[in-house]
């Protein structure tokens, strides 16, 4: 019989930040994913045997096309999907250069206002990364 643990999808992510061009203010990364019609956080399943971080900076580059450095390790969130339970590590990035260009599985980014990011975000998990991240950025 396999233990429970197995069943468990390993994901990772980002809260992706850069300063705004404009005003130099904090701007956060949300993606569009046409697939659920929700705003979130850049993030995918792990590919097997890959380290976390590296695979969330695999999905940055994926869903966002920037680069990005990462920082702080952010809470991990666990909830079920589908039937199974879900365990997403998170870290916060500052997005370094690139160029977003739509595809299957995320057809819009948005950088927002920390504020705005909280409002936009379609599951009130995701909102507690965004004051993780500025904790961690001891903007908050």
């Amino acid at each position: 019989m396999t233990h429970p643990k197995d069943l468990t999808v390993h994901a990772a992510g980002c809260v992706l930040w850069r300063r705004s061009p404009v005003d130099g203010e904090l701007e956060i990364c949300l993606v569009h994913r046409p697939k659920y019609d929700d705003w979130s956080h850049p993030k995918g399943k792990l590919k097997r045997g890959e380290d976390p971080l590296a695979g969330a900076l695999r999905e940055v580059s994926e869903e966002t096309g920037h680069s990005a450095e990462p920082g702080a390790e952010l809470p991990t969130m666990r909830y079920p999907a589908n039937g199974r339970p879900k365990e997403v590590r998170y870290w916060a990035a500052e997005a370094g250069a690139g160029t977003f260009v739509p595809n299957d599985e995320v057809d819009r980014v948005l950088w927002l206002s920390p504020t705005a990011a909280r409002g936009r975000l379609t599951q009130p998990r995701d909102r507690l990364l965004v004051d993780a991240l500025l904790e961690s950025l001891r903007l908050a």
